[in-house]
């Protein structure tokens, strides 16, 4: 009760504070409401100048409308006059062009009457509503037409007579006299009609030559005479540009183009028809699947002469990289437009792709793929054939041909844009190098008792020797060949051939080129260990008189063999009299690989040797010295690093080198640093337990 008591009378000193504090502004509030009442007479005047203010704008406000109407009012006025002017400008300025016309016709002044004819229209387009206008256009509309018939009479007499100023000059009135379509039609049937009479005038005289008999060798120029029909359609395209936009916009060049394709298809294909016919290619053809046929059934028959398919292969791919060339201007000029029918474009580079003269391109593609690979089996064979040593080289002359032969066809048929040559021509090279060509490259090493042959009366035959090796070169260089002629047709197909369908098929094909390198390298492995085989033959002797030397030395021993070497440099001797005159013989990849199989063969050998002897501290010492000596001289004979090879018998003198079975854990897992350890831990405790000081108990507690 007590503590309830101190907080009432707490809150009540609280309330009575506060209520002190609202009382003291009770004097302030009085001042201000007295001064307020005081004041209040001005409401009143304040209220009396609010509506004279309200009266002012309303006067204002109605007195602004009747501006404005007036205003209006005389705007429309003003506009109806404005009107009325231009109207009767207009009545005065056809009356003029009716005159101007008729006086233009008088005077054959064709430019000015054209010009006349097309302001009247514009004008009659604005004002066509009075009688008056009728009765004009009627009297303008007479003039138009017999100014039209006057051009056209005039334009078809240049046309006749060829008259290429005045052609352009009355082409040039159609439009002013809205006849843009028409025009279009006609001068684009002119410059068809100027360039058909060109190519018809060549393609005559073409004809005569080989009628008359003078067309032998290159005087029946069949690409020039393509060359020029084509320069004759791009130059109409290109010099009449402005006139075609004049007529019809972008549309019109659209229109000549394919207009003047139609052209391009009739003569071009007939320069194309005569010159298969020409060159008889149907029956050159048929020559020669008839001689392969011959060849399959094993009949000694003589083909067509590579030489002269040779000219016929350049004369077409001329021929096909003209029309080519012509064919991706022309697109990449319709393509080039940018305000053109969106339904025009693929129209029109499809007539290009789909018309006669690339129908017949196609034609003579096939002829060509025949040809081309009837050219390269040819010149392979006969490059095999006529396979001779070439003085300071290391391969024989079939290597370099045969491979020259293939790029030369390879690269030819690319130059032809043709997907389809260029597969067949890949596929061609592929067969000839996996069959015929790489008989010819084993056909050396087949050869029976070749080792013996390579050693006749103890000592190296050199003539068989520079055969072997020479075979051995022109499989390392085929191979290297195979990848730089996959290389360099990738490259250039990249740029030719840019879709992704033809680029899959060729690298379907390209790589059965890589295929035929490793091939190649295979039958190289296998060539130089037949010759590997017949070397170590005849250093194994010196090899397996290493088991009888000792080592378990004491150190008058050691120090012995430091003056007499046991083994080392007898075994490094028969290695340089056997192998070591072929080194000038082979390419520097071909000997590096013989020398590190003779190494693997010595280094197998060394190991079974040694795995079977007793060594003691200083034995190991000597056999390290022994290992030492090896790699020296070996690295010396190859550009490789032989190091590696002689790792599992450093590591067994290390082991042997040890003061105490201990010591290995030293060297021994995480311990190893650097150094990858290529022993096993059974052969390390094997070769642990080859010291004759270390017991066995010691040997079998390390944990390994």
């Amino acid at each position: 009760m007590t503590r309830h008591l101190h907080e009432c009378i707490s809150f009540q000193r609280h309330i009575d504070l506060t209520l002190d504090t609202i009382l003291s502004h009770r004097p302030n509030l009085d001042k201000h409401l007295s001064n307020l009442q005081s004041q209040t007479h001005l409401l009143d005047l304040v209220k009396l100048e609010s509506d004279t203010v309200l009266r002012n704008v309303e006067s204002t406000r109605v007195l602004a409308d009747q501006v404005s109407g007036k205003v209006r009012e005389l705007d429309l006025a003003q506009s109806r006059v404005n009107d009325t002017l231009l109207r009767i400008d207009a009545i005065v300025e056809k009356s003029a062009c009716i005159d101007g016309v008729t006086k233009a016709l008088e005077v054959e002044d064709y430019e000015s009457g054209a010009s006349f004819v097309r302001t009247f229209l514009d004008i009659d387009v604005r004002y066509k509503d009075s009688g008056r206008d009728d009765e004009q256009r009627e009297t303008l509309f007479e003039s138009k037409r017999k100014m039209e018939g006057i051009v056209r009479r005039k334009l078809a007499n240049a046309v006749d007579q060829r008259d290429h100023e005045s052609v352009v000059r009355f082409i040039k009135l159609f439009s002013p006299l809205g006849l843009e379509e028409e025009g279009l039609q006609v001068y684009v049937s002119y410059l068809k009609k100027v360039i058909s009479v060109r190519a018809k005038g060549e393609f005559e005289e073409l004809v005569e030559m080989m009628a008359d008999g003078r067309g032998d060798g290159d005087k029946v120029d069949f690409v020039g005479c393509l060359t020029n029909l084509f320069k004759d359609i791009v130059l109409a395209i290109e010099e009449n540009d402005e006139i075609l936009r004049s007529l019809c916009g972008e549309d019109g060049i659209v229109y000549a183009i394919c207009e003047l394709q139609d052209e391009c298809d009739s003569r071009g294909s007939l320069v194309l028809k005569k010159y298969m016919e020409y060159r008889k290619l149907s029956k050159l053809t048929s020559e020669i699947n008839a001689y392969k046929n011959d060849v399959v059934n094993g009949e000694d028959v003589e083909g067509p002469d590579p030489r002269e398919i040779e000219l016929f292969l350049e004369e077409i791919l001329s021929l096909s990289q003209l029309g080519e060339d012509y064919t991706e201007y022309m697109v990449s000029k319709i393509k080039g437009l940018s305000q053109v029918d969106p339904e025009l474009t693929p129209r029109a580079t499809k007539a290009f792709r789909s018309g006669n003269f690339s129908k017949v391109v196609q034609d003579i593609t096939s002829y060509y793929v025949i040809l081309e690979g009837f050219f390269m089996v040819e010149n392979v064979r006969k490059a095999i054939k006529i396979d001779e040593h070439v003085m300071d080289s290391l391969t024989t002359s079939m290597v370099d041909d045969v491979f020259y032969v293939l790029q030369s066809c390879c690269r030819r048929s690319i130059s032809t844009s043709n997907i389809h040559s260029v597969i067949a021509a890949l596929s061609s090279a592929v067969s000839l190098l996996g069959g015929e060509y790489n008989d010819a490259l084993q056909q050396k090493m087949r050869e029976p008792n070749l080792g013996a042959k390579l050693f006749l009366g103890g000592v190296g035959v050199q003539k068989t020797g520079i055969d072997i090796a020479t075979a051995l070169n022109n499989m390392d260089v085929s191979s290297e060949y195979s990848l730089k002629l996959r290389h360099e047709i990738e490259e250039q197909c990249a740029e030719v051939f840019p879709a992704p369908n033809d680029r899959e098929r060729i690298k379907s094909c390209l790589s059965e080129l890589g295929e035929m390198s490793n091939g190649f390298k295979k039958a190289l492995v296998a060539g130089l260990e037949q010759l590997v085989g017949t070397v170590t033959h005849r250093i194994r002797p010196v090899l397996d008189s290493v088991a009888t030397v000792s080592y378990e030395l004491s150190e008058e021993e050691y120090a012995e063999n430091e003056v007499n070497d046991p083994w080392v440099q007898r075994l490094l001797h028969a290695v340089e009299t056997n192998s070591g005159w072929l080194q000038p013989l082979m390419t520097s990849n071909n000997y590096d690989s013989f020398v590190h199989l003779v190494i693997d063969f010595i280094v197998k050998r060394l190991e079974v040797i040694m795995m079977q002897k007793r060594f003691s501290q200083l034995g190991g010492l000597q056999l390290d010295r022994d290992v030492r000596a090896l790699v020296s001289h070996f690295s010396g004979m190859t550009q490789r690093t032989v190091r590696d090879k002689f790792a599992r018998l450093t590591q067994m003198a290390t082991i042997l080198n040890l003061e105490k079975v201990s010591e290995i854990l030293d060297f021994w897992g995480e311990n190893a640093g650097p150094m990858t350890w290529r022993l096993t831990p059974a052969e390390v405790r094997r070769v642990l337990g080859m010291r004759v000081d270390f017991k066995p108990e010691a040997i079998a507690a390390l944990k390994l």
